[in-house]
């Protein structure tokens, strides 16, 4: 088979229907749009419009809410870090957070934090710092003799605090750590 072989399966692909060119071809002179009115015009956008009756969107109640400033976190499952680690890409040895994961090529990016999934099974003890992980995923690193830290307090997360009272707490401490300790 040659490049200038290649096409798509037969029936796969159709023609468009050309419109306006002529009586022959059953859609000429109005192309389709029927007689006279807004629509048989071009430019015309009444998508929900009623004829002044309330739309219907705007009738039914509205449901629901997003938060504007919840937190995104990035998602890892074990297998990807397992893949990782058995690539040589990963030391399993070091401690694995966030900027090791992206090094790696395991995260593009860190958002939020890095959460820890369940998906998969490791095979070595590892060392996790992330924002947060599930219960099964912890169970399973601590199955294999590793352990996982996270950073992020349940009680933040629980409570719906946002990203800035999160960052805020996080620069606080950090801050705290940098004073010397009166003695």
């Amino acid at each position: 088979m040659k490049l200038n072989e290649l096409r798509d399966n037969p029936g796969a692909t159709k023609d468009r229907i050309r419109v306006g060119r002529g009586i022959g071809c059953g859609k000429g002179k109005t192309a389709g749009r029927g007689v006279k009115g807004q629509k048989a015009r071009s430019g015309v956008a009444i998508k929900g419009f009623e004829g002044g009756q309330m739309p219907i969107h705007m009738r039914l109640p509205k449901r629901g809410f997003n938060k504007p400033n919840r937190l995104s976190f990035a998602h890892i499952n074990l297998d990807r870090v397992q893949d990782v680690i058995d690539a040589g890409k990963l030391d399993a040895k070091s401690l694995i957070d966030a900027s090791a994961l992206i090094a790696s090529g395991a995260l593009r990016r860190e958002r939020d934090g890095v959460r820890l999934l369940a998906r998969g099974e490791v095979k070595a003890p590892l060392k996790f710092k992330v924002a947060g992980a599930s219960e099964a995923a912890v169970k399973a690193v601590e199955a294999a003799g590793g352990s996982v830290e996270i950073t992020i307090e349940r009680e933040d997360r629980l409570a719906g605090d946002g990203k800035r009272a999160v960052r805020r707490r996080a620069a606080q401490a950090k801050r705290e750590s940098r004073q010397p300790k009166p003695e």
